[in-house]
């Protein structure tokens, strides 16, 4: 089968940004993988890990909403490559100063904000060059990426020390950001890569309205609640297997890494689900998803054998994940007319990791206050919160509207 040269862009683009995305989300999940070592050797306790990784998420959400904006204005060639440098340097400056909680927690913040100078710009660029379904793919494909960070960043800190697994990851940053700025200097040279190709109509009302219309309330909320699943539970989980399951710290660690591994395959399955089960269905997906998700983590709080507990707890986060997949790889790529596809992304995963930071300093205090298991009585109300919002409620007004026009 012949492949057109769209299709040969979209995937050369695509795989370039994967790659890079990649890199962004192991050394983004470093410090999780990496929590119980440095417990353990006296580092830090997890009050203070809790806390350098809430400055973290809040850096890195103001990055999202200040990033985000600017990516609309700025080529994508500079935003990602500098960002990912920035975050290299950074990242290892943590690594280095790790012994001064100041400076610790100012270049673990720093480097949140430099990584948040990724997302918003990507997905603009993509959405711009490629075909829609294109674009799904491309979107799709770095947020598999997004999710094999995580056993990335677990491998690594299953075989090096805490230390070597932040150095690691920040080579990989640096050595990314050269490779960037070298291939979309050749991309736009070539024309695969052009910008300011759609703009906002001032007809529309402005941004805002613009964004009212697709319905950004709704999209902003399933933002924040799956923020916190996405980033803040599976932060904890290898401390949840360590604690609530008494697992020692490098089996944890072993765990945690095949875990991830699985849970990185959500993107492909939700997509899987939203094409062929529910026909293209983006409302009805995210439905599906929130729903599965509740029902995961009631069963988490039901059964506590170790094997069959982990099954459903990676279960419940695919599921939450899903709902996720929808907002990344379907809604903000469709916003391409709007002209705001990066300063949407940005807002969206600004509020996600916001809600990402408050939920880490609630579960960092919580473990030790009312422990796992009203812990997870929380998630479980997170999901079923999922539920409500991800309710057709235009499809009920429409039908309600329909039946009180004909009595």
């Amino acid at each position: 089968m012949k492949i057109s040269a769209n299709a040969k862009k979209a995937i050369t683009l695509g795989l370039l940004c994967s790659v890079s995305y990649l890199a962004v989300y192991v050394a983004r999940n470093v410090l999780g993988a990496v929590t119980p070592k440095m417990v353990e050797g006296g580092v830090f306790t997890e009050e203070h890990i809790g806390q350098i990784s809430s400055i973290y998420f809040m850096c890195y959400a103001f990055g999202q909403l200040i990033n985000g904006a600017i990516g609309d204005k700025i080529k994508a060639r500079y935003m990602i490559s500098l960002g990912l440098l920035l975050a290299g340097i950074s990242n290892m400056l943590f690594a280095i100063l790790a012994d001064n909680q100041f400076l610790a927690s100012l270049t673990y913040g720093a480097t949140g904000f430099f990584l948040a100078m990724i997302y918003g710009p990507m997905t603009k660029v993509v959405a711009e060059n490629t075909e829609p379904l294109h674009a799904t793919r491309c979107s799709l494909g770095y947020t598999f990426a997004s999710f094999v960070g995580s056993p990335g960043a677990g491998l690594l800190a299953a075989f090096l020390s805490w230390k070597s697994t932040f150095v690691a990851s920040s080579v990989a940053l640096i050595a990314m950001a050269v490779t960037v700025f070298g291939c979309f200097l050749i991309f736009e040279k070539k024309g695969y890569v052009k910008y300011g190709q759609y703009k906002v109509e001032k007809k529309q009302g402005g941004s805002i309205k613009v964004l009212f219309k697709h319905r950004i309330v709704k999209f902003a909320l399933i933002s924040i609640i799956t923020g916190v699943v996405r980033t803040s539970v599976v932060f904890w989980l290898t401390t949840y297997i360590s604690q609530a399951l008494s697992f020692p710290s490098d089996v944890a660690a072993g765990i945690y890494t095949a875990a991830t591994l699985v849970i990185s395959f959500t993107a492909f399955a939700s997509i899987f689900i939203y094409e062929r089960v529910m026909k293209h269905n983006m409302d009805a997906t995210i439905l599906l998803m929130f729903s599965m998700a509740t029902v995961f983590f009631i069963l988490v709080y039901l059964i506590k054998t170790p094997v069959v507990n982990i099954a459903l707890m990676v279960l419940a986060i695919m599921s939450s994940n899903g709902a996720a997949s929808m907002l990344w790889s379907r809604y903000c790529p469709s916003l391409r007319d709007t002209g705001m596809v990066s300063g949407a992304t940005g807002f969206l995963d600004f509020l996600s990791y916001m809600a990402a930071a408050a939920a880490n300093l609630i579960f960092a205090n919580a473990v030790a206050d009312i422990g796992w298991n009203n812990l997870i009585l929380v998630w479980i109300a997170l999901m079923v919160a999922g539920v409500i919002v991800a309710l057709p409620y235009r499809s009920f007004y429409a039908r309600w509207k329909q039946a009180k026009e004909r009595t």
